[in-house]
């Protein structure tokens, strides 16, 4: 990925512990590499098949100015989170926020916090087996694609398919998503709770019926194995209610385990 680097650009604002800090202000200098493609600018040397760093850098001016927090690592979180939703072209950010003369006591040039954040490939995948299916997977839709931080890119059609473990139950409806989220994978899974909660999901059989049921797939390649959270979801190379909607929409993804595409892992069942 390519880069645009806006070095050290000074902001007078508001933010610190002190009390003094938020009325007074001081000089911040903020730093951000955007990961981006450069080459239809390139190619084109058109400006809006770029990233306009001097919007940019009036964007991050902005921010800093109206907004006044306490502490440096809120400033970047927050600001880098603003950058990525609102910045075209813009899918990765290294971020640092500086604080020269920070109030410590001791003589120092500055103090920083440097992050790095950017959008994220997720594929979920979406079930329901009573009241009103389509409605429940469809709200389910809409909630991700409301949510701050979340865009829903693609949706597979939704089908019918006979109940997984416990099978004396009404028959589901399923379908996958892909998904472009800020989210980290802890915090996604802590929406899709969210999200089944809101519409009545209850937690009493193991493989019973409900209302909604939202599962990740995959998080880009990212391989995560906790008491909570496996990615990726353990069974889904198993089940063609999984492997049937999602090779939809992304029959070429590789498995990052085995190696296999979605396309081999259906043809193998």
């Amino acid at each position: 990925m390519d880069e645009i680097r806006i070095d050290n650009l000074e902001v007078f604002a508001k933010h610190g512990v002190f009390p003094e800090e938020n009325v007074l202000g001081q000089k911040f200098l903020v730093s951000a590499v955007l990961h981006t493609d450069t080459r239809p600018a390139g190619r084109s040397d058109e400006l809006t098949a770029s990233i306009h760093y001097g919007e940019v850098s009036a964007f991050i001016t902005e921010f800093m100015q109206k907004n006044t927090y306490q502490l440096i690592e809120r400033v970047a979180e927050s600001l880098a989170e603003e950058l990525l939703l609102h910045t075209e072209h813009l899918e990765m950010l290294e971020l640092e926020v500086k604080k020269p003369w920070a109030p410590v006591g001791l003589p120092l040039e500055c103090v920083s916090v440097k992050i790095t954040r950017g959008w994220h490939t997720v594929y979920l995948a979406l079930g329901s087996n009573m009241g009103d299916k389509k409605q429940f997977l469809e709200n389910a839709v809409k909630a991700l694609d409301t949510w701050k931080g979340c865009r829903v890119e693609e949706v597979s059609s939704w089908i019918a398919t006979a109940p997984y473990g416990v099978t004396e139950q009404d028959e589901f409806l399923n379908g996958c998503l892909k998904l472009r989220t800020l989210l980290t994978p802890e915090e996604l899974l802590q929406v899709l709770h969210k999200i089944e909660l809101d519409a009545g999901r209850e937690r009493k059989i193991h493989w019973g019926p409900r209302t909604l049921d939202l599962d990740i797939i995959f998080y880009d390649d990212l391989i995560v194995e906790t008491e909570t959270l496996c990615i990726p979801h353990v069974e889904m190379h198993k089940r063609e209610f999984v492997l049937r909607p999602l090779h939809e929409i992304a029959p070429y993804k590789h498995h990052p385990c085995n190696g296999k595409t979605v396309r081999e892992m259906l043809e193998e069942l």
